[in-house]
């Protein structure tokens, strides 16, 4: 069954509307209403399609939305289907950006963000322990998550490289005979490279617009933003150590703790948990030049991020089934996803670090930068609700925005015991 554009807009729309919950519950909320509730695609084309995605880097959900889009109404079908997955939450976080910057200072606006800040030690901890049941398969995946973990928490070393390395490491120890090129794919590498011809500048011409321009603030989260759509693999949680590590301690366009709470406000609002990087960008601009600058640079920060999932899914989607039975790729995808595991661990120690702790020294040895946390800084009510945020999480298994709801109430509380 072939929908209509109007059925496509009213399907994805709601999609859209209620994708809270993080990728796995967007997955999940496709399938009921893709798979179960209308014939618009059968199980194994889904599934085939998750697969292609999670290969792919860029928000998975938003990419499976776009492949659906596509599949079922060509080119014309991805952009209304992935559009209408992203501008629901990103319409929303332009709000929470403008109430943040207006009221964040406020002293029970800040208590409230602590519980929200102890609710995300959590909520990276519980994307850890799920990734890493489907990803420690063996024990070349345990040294490879391993390895990650020391090299950015230990080393600093860039994000980028490490998965490169993951990727290569997957795809040059795999066990299997040599996979060699598929003939006659003369007329597809034709319509791939007309498709890039149409994408690619599309997406990089208004970055190249705005270096011309002069605009630094706009041109340096352009390309930043544009560099990350190329390494997110695993999701937001993957890449949010290299964003922090670039936009605080590189560029300073915002705090520690401002990235902490852009991530918590993320965690609120439908669509990718990547569209922090609109709170980001949209916060340095706010701060910057007023909310007049802060649109703008919104709206660079979801060009920059959303317009090359749009490339990636146009250009793979006709080569799925080939794809499907690439065993030398599925060993890198592998690779990458046990990286992702020890990157995610980076995170959630830099996270709890950072909660937990008013101060973070370091100690430099050589090429090593270990944090040495005080226990006399430790600061015991973000330590009590990041357990009362794990008991309802892990325990009593509460939903992601009841959870949030219940722990900002906490955290007024603590302000006011």
């Amino acid at each position: 069954m072939t929908p209509t554009l109007n059925e496509l807009v009213k399907v994805f729309g709601r999609i859209g509307l209620l994708s809270f919950g993080g990728p796995a519950a967007q997955i999940s909320l496709m399938h009921q209403e893709l798979v179960e509730r209308r014939p618009w695609l059968d199980e194994q084309t889904y599934l085939r399609a998750l697969s292609l995605c999670m290969l792919l880097p860029g928000p998975e959900a938003m990419q499976l939305a776009t492949y659906a889009g596509w599949r079922l109404r060509g080119v014309t079908g991805g952009l209304i289907a992935g559009s209408l997955f992203v501008l629901p939450g990103a319409l929303i976080i332009a709000i929470l950006v403008a109430l943040y910057v207006a009221f964040g200072d406020v002293p029970l606006v800040q208590s409230a963000f602590i519980g929200i800040k102890a609710t995300v030690i959590v909520i990276v901890l519980q994307a850890l322990r799920n990734l890493s049941r489907k990803a420690m398969t063996d024990k070349d995946h345990r040294i490879i998550a391993a390895l990650s973990f020391l090299s950015i928490f230990l080393l600093n070393l860039p994000f980028p490289l490490i998965i490169f390395a993951a990727a290569l490491w997957g795809y040059a120890t795999f066990r299997g005979p040599f996979e060699p090129p598929e003939p006659n794919q003369t007329s597809q590498l034709a319509r791939s490279a007309r498709t890039a011809a149409i994408w690619l500048p599309l997406w990089l011409g208004p970055l190249v617009a705005l270096t011309l321009s002069g605009h630094q603030l706009l041109s340096d989260l352009g390309w930043f933003f544009a560099r990350l759509a190329v390494v997110t693999f695993g999701g937001a949680y993957a890449v949010l150590a290299y964003m922090t590590q670039t936009v605080v301690d590189q560029y300073h366009w915002i705090s520690t703790d401002q990235m902490i709470d852009g991530l918590g406000l993320a965690e609120t609002t439908p669509g990718p948990l990547i569209l922090v990087t609109q709170f980001v960008a949209m916060l340095a601009g706010a701060l910057s030049g007023g909310f007049g600058l802060a649109l703008a640079a919104g709206a660079v920060a979801l060009w920059a991020t959303f317009v090359p999932c749009f490339l990636w899914i146009f250009l793979a989607a006709p080569y799925l089934d080939r794809l499907a039975t690439r065993p030398r790729l599925s060993a890198a995808l592998h690779g990458i996803t046990a990286a992702v595991v020890g990157v995610i661990l980076n995170l959630s120690v830099w996270f709890a670090l950072n909660v937990l702790f008013e101060s973070v020294p370091h100690i430099s040895w050589g090429p090593l930068a270990i944090p040495v946390p005080q226990l006399s800084q430790l600061d015991f009510t973000a330590l009590g609700l990041t357990i009362l945020a794990g008991v309802l999480i892990f325990r009593v298994k509460l939903g992601m925005g009841m959870v949030l709801a219940l722990m900002s109430i906490a955290g007024l509380a603590a302000h006011n015991i």
